[in-house]
């Protein structure tokens, strides 16, 4: 067979992988399309892409601007086609969601397929394959509209504050331009569905009418002599027209590629979290997987993705613009969301998981009641995702094991407890382990 790919560009765009009569086969998307899909054919592979590729009989395209709109046209074409190579389940339980609320304030959050029937929905985008590329893109989207994450109670109760507790209340995002001000009450419900509509019609493949609305906007503002918002406009145009994708583009290599993992049989992940302490010192924290194919029953151990955390902040200092400076670093929390004790330790933990680009579980397990659980749920929600979670409280008398939560209906009692035994278990190595080198460094 000739080479498909020697006709396509070297930039971003989306893929069709096309077979006998022009079947459609796959689609995925590239940050440079000659160099992606010549991948395929100049490379040794597993089974599934070597028999996807002996398929392939002609590549169409389409050009983006950036690696981002790309991955967002990838999701439209995907519904549209619903190419057999992209489809993982039939009923798309496992992919991910944009849901932009229908709230006076919508949220813009990242929901599982699965949990897309337990509740009314706002607007929905999807699916999506890979959590790691939707949560930068979402990244890079907040940074040009700023966008809500705050429940719709929270911000009830903040809006019964006077103007001052307002200001002295705004969230760290809003310090750092990532929150539109919905937390101080400065900003209208009006002038913020703006800002919905802008990333609507971004997610619809609507650039440039964007594009044409804030110009309107940005003439319209120095018209009026408001040069501050009309420089602040001026930013989000040229941030539309030059958009800052390195790190979906650095993603995009061969080892991504969709069909290895969407013709196979639904994976599990599980994650439980667990925290090891005596009086505060040498505070750690434990973070366990347990996986699953789909090819065999039940979950087992991943000790590969098995993750240590040093607990920083037990008791956390007053939030500075200066201890503000490596939140959006790795493992860095945010200090200003901490509080002391066991639920402010597992609040840390929660925050640099997320701030990590590790793959999203299926569900999160704590060594906890339901205060533990709220605390995990309200970190998830300030990050804009969606993610079962259920802890596993001792009882009153200490001899049973109380599910606080809803147990998915793939898993089970049993396999949860394994999960945080193996939580505890670790937890416990690893704070044995400082204490016998504080231990030593003390006596030396």
């Amino acid at each position: 067979m000739k080479k498909p790919y020697r006709h396509l560009p070297e930039t971003p765009g989306v893929y069709l992988m096309k077979g006998a009569k022009g079947h459609l086969l796959y689609i995925g998307k590239a940050g440079n399309l000659k160099r992606r899909v010549s991948s395929y054919f100049q490379k040794a592979h597993g089974s599934r892409i070597e028999r996807l590729v002996s398929e392939i009989r002609s590549v169409e395209y389409r050009k983006t601007d950036s690696a981002l709109e790309a991955l967002i046209l990838e999701s439209a074409l995907i519904k549209k086609h619903q190419p057999p190579w992209n489809i993982r389940e039939k009923d798309d339980k496992s992919f991910l969601y944009v849901e932009i609320t229908r709230e006076r304030f919508p949220r813009v959050l990242l929901v599982r397929g699965k949990e897309l029937a337990a509740e009314s929905r706002g607007t929905l985008f999807g699916p999506f394959t890979s959590a790691s590329n939707l949560k930068e893109a979402l990244r890079i989207i907040r940074r040009i509209f700023p966008y809500n994450l705050h429940p719709p109670e929270e911000l009830k109760r903040l809006t019964a504050l006077p103007a001052e507790a307002k200001r002295r209340r705004a969230c760290f995002n809003f310090e750092i331009g990532m929150c539109p001000g919905v937390c101080t009450g400065t900003l209208s419900a009006r002038e913020y569905a703006k800002t919905v509509r802008y990333i609507k019609d971004f997610f619809r493949g609507r650039k440039q009418a964007v594009l044409r609305s804030l110009e309107r906007e940005m003439a319209a503002a120095a018209k009026r002599l408001e040069f501050e918002r009309a420089a602040k406009i001026r930013g989000q145009v040229f941030a539309l027209r030059h958009i800052r994708d390195t790190a979906l583009v650095n993603r995009d290599e061969f080892g991504d590629v969709g069909a290895t993992r969407l013709s196979s049989p639904v994976a599990r992940r599980i994650e439980g979290y667990d925290i090891s302490n005596i009086s505060g010192t040498s505070a750690v924290g434990s973070m366990v997987v347990f996986t699953s194919t789909g090819l065999a029953s039940g979950l087992a151990p991943d000790k590969d993705e098995y993750r240590k955390f040093r607990l920083r902040w037990v008791v956390p200092p007053k939030p500075t613009r200066h201890t503000a400076k490596a939140v959006g670093g790795q493992n860095t929390p945010h200090p200003a969301s901490l509080a002391g004790g066991d639920t402010g330790m597992l609040r840390e933990i929660i925050a640099r998981r997320l701030g990590n680009d590790w793959p999203l579980p299926d569900l999160m397990l704590v060594d906890g009641g339901r205060g533990q659980v709220n605390v995990v749920l309200k970190v998830l929600a300030e990050n804009g995702v969606k993610i079962p979670v259920v802890g596993i409280a001792k009882g009153p008398t200490r001899k049973k094991n109380e599910f606080v939560g809803p147990l998915p209906t793939w898993t089970d009692e049993r396999t949860l407890i394994r999960v945080r035994d193996e939580a505890h278990r670790f937890a416990i190595s690893y704070h044995r382990t400082l204490r016998g080198r504080e231990s030593f460094n003390k006596k030396a």
